[in-house]
């Protein structure tokens, strides 16, 4: 957990901002008793290097001001970290607020303190909670236990009186699946969703708010909304070996009140609640769409004196069997919106929104219902229309995506879902009063509350809109937990789709906390054999024993650690890695040898368009040989979380035993005499290459073989599915073939991103020929073939990448990989230190080059140029001239040069 983005501004030079606080109590309620803190240093100046730091944290904000740290003072303590510093006061308890503030000492001079920031403690023993799990174990009469489930929403109510000035107030919930909260009519947060999806029979999370203002003098009322979400899952009665139900829905609540004079009281979730479930939300299901009549709205049920002798008392439930946790990833909001583009009538009262840009959430409508009370509107969602203009609905299976609206007969009625989303870029709506305009209709765009960090733009307008399409799949598909797809009947977090997705992804989001989350997601969905799923949450029961699949676990561990320098996760998880490593080496390695990986180089593109999957044997790659490589890939890992996890005896055996699988592999797959291996597919030979499992010797013919096979047999294509495409760009670049890469990455032809951009595409396919293959795989919003593109955007070709050492950009080695065709890149990151800047471009036989370097980073540059006569000036001054920039040497047509912050403006002739 990391605690600090609120910007603190300083009279002097030399600033400073804390990381990840939007105010000053905020987060609130978290059960980690050892969070770290980070902060940035602002600073125009170059070369700026923290040398020392103190923190102070206080139990009051009054001590803070004093400058008494009776938390914690960590003295002036010499270092230069800046990032992920554990707390290491005294221990922390249940409620208890922490204030903090934090000056470091540069080689520059010294920073004032930093304005204050707050973060609050959870219910850390169960304890504390006074409060009861409560709902209803069973149906109502109008709802519909089936495959197609239907279940309304059930309504929660309770009445208290305050008659004392009050000091706080905070509310602690659990809804399960979904819930909205309010308070005397007032919503309580702009959370949407909430809380996050997990394996509700492992563990289960609650969120906190500060409701200390929405209180008042007098009588209250508090209200909570259930849905259904994960919990009530979307199919009921239906493949019990592949769906994991949970129950119904059921509320966890405790509202705890301080006044003035030092006494409290608790509002607790018992059976004296009311409840109904007679309310205007008749169903609500992921799949399927929502139900709402609003002839049923119960004006006023949130506020003190409502009517509720038609309302029944709650009954207590059984808890659900996970272990209560407080939420540390943020939850979803409606984070943007998208204007109508056009309105098509196709029938009296019905008509087809485009909105220009497929994404994930749902249609804001707003009507006159006036004389139309007890009509239907009927909403339904989809990506794409067939060719006479109606919705294209078949890649849907059998998810209904259908929301129903029914009018109250008000003047001016709104209507959006509050607990389903859509992946939609187009909007049926049937039985429409009037004639709309573009006024009546919005699209609300629905993820994980998160910063966008990353931004990326070149010469090349297909990459630009590639780069476009990614990141709304990315944003699309950030539900609480990284799923596949927002629109069809799956929706699963699969962890192959995000094996190096979610390193690509840290460049445009700011993913780290959702990240670490699902890391305990898949450590909760771990068998006590050791045997990891392929979904995690295990929401569809798959266990393969795959390991290309499974390995995203590490992989996770290991770009939170690169990018974000969090080695808590690495610790935290390790045991339960080691696990895993350990199962399938006892259970399925033969002689140093994996037999199989059932998904193979899942979606290679096939020899025909009409195909989901390739026949053609030379398309696809051995499954042994991706089992091994990948665990591999996986014991080197593992070495180095061994030193990381301080168990150096571990490293030592996962060296040796990676050493015994190099050499079974190669004698196994590699073919001495037309040297490449296996069948000589593209993925057969890229992936020891990219592992280094390839002798030295060998590894030129090697990667010629990968060359033929692109430019020659797959005509300057893409030939890899969803395991070679991770490495795919890098292992051209990193072999001197950026050519190549910025081929794959500019065509327009199939297979290739641009190929989905040339036939209308807004976000990335999950096909390479998603526009002729069957509907049973052709979802238009799929992350899993973006492989590594984003990396290599970032860091090939804008020049932003972090030092494999000095982790999370703490050293930031800005490399841009040149090609002929490329003009000019311009990128910028939101690094964990700050804000790193490249933009550059080529006029005729000159390179200039933009670049921000933030404070408390070095970075190494490889500037391109000239052996014969580099020319290489810095803000027009010859850069032999300047004292802060060393020369380190100059190596295949770059100069190489060391320094530290600033803005610089480089010229060079190349």
């Amino acid at each position: 957990m990391r605690v600090g983005y609120a910007r603190t501004p300083v009279d002097t030079e030399l600033r400073l901002t804390l990381l990840k606080c939007e105010s000053l109590k905020d987060p609130l309620g978290i059960d980690v008793l050892n969070p770290r803190l980070s902060w940035n240093i602002i600073s125009e100046q170059r070369n700026v290097q923290q040398v020392a730091y103190q923190i102070l944290v206080a139990s009051t904000l009054e001590n803070l001001k004093k400058g008494v740290g009776d938390l914690w003072d960590s003295k002036k303590t010499f270092s230069s970290n800046s990032i992920q510093i554990q707390y290491e006061g005294k221990g922390l308890q249940s409620r208890q607020d922490c204030y903090w503030k934090v000056r470091v000492w540069t080689n520059k001079g010294a920073t004032n303190w930093s304005t204050a920031a707050c973060w609050s403690m959870g219910l850390l023993q169960r304890t504390d909670w006074q409060s009861k799990w409560i709902g209803w174990d069973k149906p109502f009469p109008w709802d519909s236990v089936t495959k197609f489930s239907r279940l309304s929403a059930r309504y929660f109510r309770k009445e208290f009186t305050i008659k004392k000035k009050i000091v706080s107030a905070t509310a602690y919930i659990s809804g399960l699946g979904l819930y909205e909260l309010f308070i005397n009519g007032e919503k309580v947060g702009k959370q949407v969703l909430a809380p996050s999806p997990t394996d509700y029979s492992k563990e289960v999370k609650y969120n906190t708010f500060d409701i200390t203002q929405i209180l008042k003098n007098g009588a209250n009322a508090v209200g909570v909304v259930l849905g259904n979400g994960r919990f009530f899952t979307m199919r009921q009665n239906y493949k019990p070996w592949k769906w994991h139900n949970f129950g119904f829905p059921k509320l966890l609540l405790q509202i705890e009140i301080k006044y003035s004079d030092g006494s409290s009281k608790k509002i607790v979730s018992d059976d004296t609640w009311k409840m109904t479930a007679d309310g205007p939300i008749r169903s609500n299901n992921e799949y399927d769409g929502e139900d709402y009549d609003a002839t049923k709205e119960m004006k006023g049920w949130t506020l003190p004196g409502f009517n509720e002798s038609k309302w029944f008392n709650a009954k207590y439930v059984l808890p659900p069997d996970g272990i209560l946790s407080a939420q540390m990833n943020n939850n979803m909001q409606v984070m943007d919106s998208v204007k109508v583009k056009s309105i098509h009538q196709i029938g009296a009262k019905d008509y087809i929104i485009d909105f220009g840009q497929n994404m994930a959430g749902w249609l804001l409508l707003n009507v006159d219902g006036k004389g139309h009370s007890g009509d239907t509107i009927t909403i339904r969602y989809a990506e794409s229309l067939q060719p006479g203009g109606q919705l294209y609905v078949e890649n849907l299976r059998d998810a209904k995506s259908t929301d129903h609206y029914i009018l109250s007969g008000k003047n001016n009625e709104r209507f959006a879902p509050q607990f389903v989303y859509h992946g939609f870029r187009y909007v049926e709506v049937r039985n429409y009063p009037g004639h709309p305009n573009d006024s009546n209709f919005l699209a609300e765009v629905v993820y994980d509350k998160m910063q966008t960090i990353g931004s990326f733009s070149c010469s090349d307008t297909t990459i630009n809109q590639i780069f476009k399409n990614a990141y709304w799949t990315i944003r699309s598909d950030y539900k609480g937990m990284p799923v596949d797809c927002p629109q069809r009947n799956e929706r699963q977090p699969w962890l192959g789709d995000r094996s190096t997705g979610c390193y690509g992804e840290s460049f445009l989001f700011n993913n780290g906390n959702l990240y670490a989350k699902w890391l305990d997601d898949i450590q909760d969905a771990q068998k006590e054999n050791g045997s990891i799923p392929d979904v995690a949450p295990t929401f569809w029961y798959y266990f393969k024993d795959d390991i290309t699949w499974p390995s995203t676990y590490l992989n996770v561990a290991n770009m939170l650690y690169h990018q974000y320098g969090d080695k808590q996760s690495i610790v935290k998880h390790y045991a339960s890695m080691k696990k895993w490593m350990s199962y399938m080496q006892q259970q399925y390695m033969n002689s140093y040898l994996f037999s199989n990986d059932s998904y193979g180089d899942w979606c290679v593109p096939p020899e025909s368009p009409k195909l989901i999957h390739s026949i053609d044997p030379e398309r696809m790659t051995d499954g042994g040989l991706l089992a091994t490589a990948t665990y591999y890939k996986d014991l080197k890992l593992m070495e180095k979380f061994a030193s990381i996890a301080h168990q150096s005896g571990d490293s030592l055996n996962f060296a040796e035993l990676a050493s015994k699988i190099k050499l079974a592999f190669n004698n196994k797959y590699f073919n001495q005499k037309k040297k490449y291996y296996s069948n000589n597919s593209i993925t057969a030979n890229l992936l020891p290459l990219t592992f280094g499992i390839v002798a030295d010797k060998f590894k030129k013919d090697v990667f010629e073989n990968i060359v033929n096979k692109t430019l020659k047999e797959n005509k300057g294509h893409i030939g890899t599915g969803v395991i070679g495409t991770q490495f795919l760009m890098r292992g051209f670049t990193n072999n001197n073939r950026t050519d190549i890469a910025y081929q794959l990455a500019t065509n327009r032809t199939y297979p290739s991103w641009g190929y989905m951009v040339a036939n209308g595409a807004t976000t990335i396919w999950e096909l390479w020929n998603g526009n002729t293959a069957s509907p049973k795989m052709n979802s238009q919003n799929h992350v899993m073939l973006l492989g590594d593109l984003l990396i290599w955007l970032f860091e090939d070709q804008a020049g932003i990448k972090s030092d494999l050492n000095q982790t999370a950009f703490k050293k930031i080695i800005m490399h841009p990989q040149i090609n002929s065709k490329m003009q000019f890149v311009n990128a910028t990151y939101q690094s964990p230190y700050g804000e790193i800047k490249s933009a550059w471009k080529k006029e005729g036989r000159f390179f200039y080059w933009n670049m921000r370097i933030p404070p408390n980073t070095t970075a190494e540059i490889y500037i391109p140029s000239s052996d014969q006569d580099p020319n290489i000036s810095e803000t027009n001054r010859a850069i032999a001239q300047l004292k802060d920039i060393t020369f380190m040497k100059r190596e295949n047509g770059y100069t190489i040069y060391t320094l530290g912050s600033g803005n610089y403006h480089f010229k060079s002739s190349f």
